[in-house]
């Protein structure tokens, strides 16, 4: 009997034993499983602040954008004013070439020519008057450089070819404008075009033949 009693307690230490092994391992695994779910809520947590810190970034960003698209309408405004200005200073510098080269052609030839701008092929030639003997082609400018000078002899060539009916058996070619360049001055000179500022012939009037 006390030999069955003794197999029978040490059957139950075994157990037990084994049971608080098996206890042990759970509570390892447990507190694993505790620290693998602590790290994955530190992820999370900076996975959290990541999104709050891009969303930050987007609204930066938008706002970033909306003051651009200020920045740019305001631009464009400028830029609307501007040419406005332009087209105003251009129309004035036009009617003032005019006004003067009608002046001066009555003051030098004692006739009487009105001018107008004309369009040869949508090309627009800023001066252009006839009588029955001559006709004055030009051009207004502020600033004169050798560009404009080609381009008057341009026109006047055009209008040889498509519009023969404009020229008359004299041609004066005339340029206004505030200022010329030393190299515009020369060309105009070589090409027979008169330059005139409000104050002064830059090169002398010349008149050729049709």
């Amino acid at each position: 009997d006390e030999d069955i009693e003794f197999r029978y307690a040490v059957a139950g230490y075994l157990g037990i034993s084994e049971i608080l092994k098996r206890l042990d391992s759970l509570e390892e695994s447990m507190l694993k499983l505790w620290e693998n779910q602590n790290k994955l809520w530190e992820e999370v947590r900076s996975l959290r602040e990541d999104v709050d810190t891009l969303k930050n970034d987007v609204n930066a960003l938008k706002n970033d954008v909306d003051t651009l698209k200020s920045d740019v309408n305001a631009l464009k405004n400028d830029v609307r004013e501007i040419r406005t200005t332009l087209d105003r200073l251009t129309l004035t510098v036009e009617e003032e070439a005019r006004s003067m080269v009608k002046y001066k052609i009555k003051e030098k030839l004692n006739v009487e020519i009105e001018l107008s701008n004309i369009f040869i092929d949508s090309k627009e030639v800023d001066i252009y008057g006839a009588d029955d003997e001559i006709c004055i082609i030009g051009e207004a400018t502020v600033r004169l450089g050798v560009k404009l000078v080609n381009e008057l002899l341009d026109k006047v060539e055009l209008i040889k070819s498509k519009r023969p009916d404009l020229l008359r058996k004299r041609i004066i070619k005339v340029i206004y404008t505030d200022y010329a360049a030393p190299e515009a001055i020369e060309a105009a000179r070589n090409n027979g075009v008169w330059i005139l500022r409000w104050d002064k012939d830059l090169t002398p009037m010349v008149i050729e033949a049709g």
